[in-house]
């Protein structure tokens, strides 16, 4: 099947841009056409204002801190109002007409709007309802609340303590959040909480003592009267938290699981078939079904195997005797001999932590002197490569990638996971360290908050098609760098696609066709080489997140459709370097508009060659 793409304030603020929108309808053209420029990225700079009030823990990672005492206000009457306020600036939006706007303004309207009535639609379908799980939920996020924070003043570590007083108001948020999903009939799948009353109890035995590592950087300046005085406030702080995540972690156990479904999928939900179909717009940014996702995900399923058992056959492994007896036997017994090989094996995986850590910035350290040949533009913030913190290791997925800002003063990284050392293979670390830090992730999130002539809403926003397929991309430029020559490497490149065009079939097996839990894990159990472990968390994670899984591969796709239409036309213009400007020049993007953007640019090159 082809795989194409359609498509899917403060008060003064906005006396502002009501009043300039009004000035379109009168004046010359050019008076009205000023004034509906004015009149957009006004609203522009007021969502961004308001975006700093409203979400103060993003707010001081992006060095704008405006409200740094507070927590982001979970509670449902915030939830209201922020739902409000998308509605009225959207009925500012559709005062200013787009054809008094030039195509690069129009472009900023459409996709702004796009986000506001997406935005929208989240919350009517209930979507903030699902407010912990496996790998979210404020048994992660508080004991990471001194990551990617600056602490340069006095005020800094005041505000911080402020901000962990705050944990208590915040967990009763998420307690009334819950019990709403409780009365609508919006609750996860029981078999993706029930491991996050343990996850409390790892945090509660931490004694949240990370979160205290601020305070042995305090200021010289700060005399010792007020340091003890900080410090004291501190540890008050965190006792009430620790005591207010215990009484989370019984609610959960006690009230909120045994709610839960037993079922698995999202079309067991109330309207369950219809918000399914919205998670699938949203994380994909197309209009294509389950059953076309389904079927495209079968499809690249079947050619990746093909490929896989080809360099199978590259193997020192295929040329020894137990290779040469399983040959004998047929594809699927090969395939299952080899990967029964790798995850026995000792010399595909590291003995310490440390070592893995270490094998990832060797290679990271590698592609940075490699990235050059692909790229034009790199960002300027860089990043680190360090452990997932082992308390929340054992629930989590594989890594992670964390933003940082330039302007906070904050680095990415890229976190890995070393827990269980047995299920981390050495021949994913390539094609993972290229999709997590550069030129996936990092490259892609950085650059975007550089693109000076772009609203802050296109700098700091998140489309998951484009953000995960660029990352997946990426990983096939490992063959461009000449990283993937040893076959075990190559076969865990092939993997990784695996897993992914796995996920189409499994996210819409288990949210659109009845699968069970069992017949998911089977599924990826013979199909991909991941170990049992792996399989297991990432089958959960598609059960408790419906249809993001289906973005990487989906957003991959369409990148590499781009790529081959600019190579076939342009033939010998074609430059690389200059597609990945295209790609990733908008910022993250839906692919519809992605698409309108590379093949604007092809007409443009091949005219230019045509004149030539």
């Amino acid at each position: 099947m082809a795989l194409t793409v359609t498509h899917a304030t403060s008060a003064a603020a906005q006396g502002t841009a009501q009043g300039t929108a009004q000035g379109t309808a009168q004046g010359t053209d050019a008076e009205r056409r000023a004034a509906a420029h004015a009149a957009l990225h006004a609203l522009f700079e007021e969502d961004h204002r308001w975006t700093n009030d409203e979400y103060p823990e993003d707010t001081l990672r992006r060095g704008e801190p405006t409200r740094a005492d507070r927590l982001t206000d979970r509670s449902h009457e915030a939830l209201l109002r922020r739902t409000a306020r998308v509605k009225r600036t959207l009925e500012q939006l559709d005062a200013i007409e787009p054809a008094l706007l030039d195509a690069v303004d129009r472009e900023h309207r459409e996709l702004f709007v796009r986000q506001l009535r997406d935005s929208g639609e989240s919350f009517a379908r209930g979507d903030w309802c699902f407010a912990v799980g496996p790998i979210h939920g404020p048994q992660q996020s508080i004991p990471q609340m001194h990551e990617r924070v600056p602490f340069r003043t006095v005020q800094d570590f005041r505000d911080y303590i402020a901000r962990l007083r705050a944990v208590p108001t915040m967990l009763e948020q998420e307690t009334a959040i819950l019990r709403e999903g409780m009365r609508s009939g919006m609750v996860p799948p029981r078999v993706t909480v029930e491991m996050v009353p343990a996850q409390c109890d790892a945090v509660i035995r931490s004694g949240l003592t990370m979160v205290l590592e601020p305070l042995v950087r305090l200021p010289k300046e700060l005399d010792a009267a007020e340091a003890d005085a900080l410090r004291a406030n501190a540890a008050d702080a965190i006792v009430k938290s620790l005591e207010a995540l215990a009484r989370f972690r019984d609610f959960l156990r006690e009230q909120y699981i045994p709610a839960c479904r037993d079922s698995f999928g999202a079309s067991e939900l109330p309207d369950g078939h219809a918000f399914y179909a919205w998670r699938l717009r949203h994380h994909t940014t197309t209009e294509l079904t389950a059953e076309m996702i389904h079927t495209i995900g079968l499809a690249e399923v079947g050619r990746i195997r093909g490929e896989m058992l080809t360099v199978i056959a590259r193997t020192d492994w295929f040329q020894s005797q137990d290779g040469i007896d399983a040959k004998l036997l047929g594809d699927e017994p090969l395939f299952s001999a080899f990967v029964t090989y790798l995850r026995r094996d000792p010399r595909f995986y590291h003995a310490t932590a440390e070592a893995l850590i270490d094998g990832y910035r060797v290679i990271c350290k590698r592609v940075d002197g490699l990235l050059p040949t692909l790229f034009r533009t790199l960002p300027r913030l860089p990043y680190g490569v360090r452990e997932i913190p082992r308390f929340m290791a054992a629930s989590q997925t594989t890594a992670y990638y964390q933003p940082g800002s330039l302007e906070g003063g904050v680095a990415g990284y890229f976190c890995a996971n070393t827990h269980a050392l047995d299920q981390r293979p050495i021949y994913e670390m390539i094609p993972l360290a290229l999709h997590e830090a550069m030129p996936g992730h990092h490259l892609q999130i950085a650059l975007a908050q550089e693109l000076p002539e772009q609203p802050f809403f296109r700098r700091e926003g998140g489309v998951t098609a484009f953000g995960e397929g660029w990352a997946l991309y990426s990983e096939r430029l490992g063959i461009e760098m000449g990283l993937y020559q040893d076959p075990y490497d190559d076969f865990g490149r092939l993997l990784y696609e695996m897993w992914r065009a796995c996920r189409l079939v499994v996210d819409t097996g288990i949210h659109a066709k009845g699968w069970s839990r069992d017949q998911a894990i089977e599924f990826m159990r013979e199909n991909t080489a991941l170990s049992e472990l792996n399989i297991e968390r990432e089958v959960d994670r598609y059960i408790a997140w419906p249809g993001q899984a289906c973005a990487y591969k989906i957003g991959e796709l369409v990148i590499r459709r781009l790529r081959e239409e600019a190579e076939s036309r342009l033939g010998a213009a074609f430059d690389l370097r200059s597609f990945h400007e295209v790609v990733l020049g908008g910022g993250s993007i839906p692919l519809d508009v992605l698409e309108l953007r590379v093949k604007a640019w092809i007409d443009r090159v091949a005219s230019e060659q045509a004149g030539d």
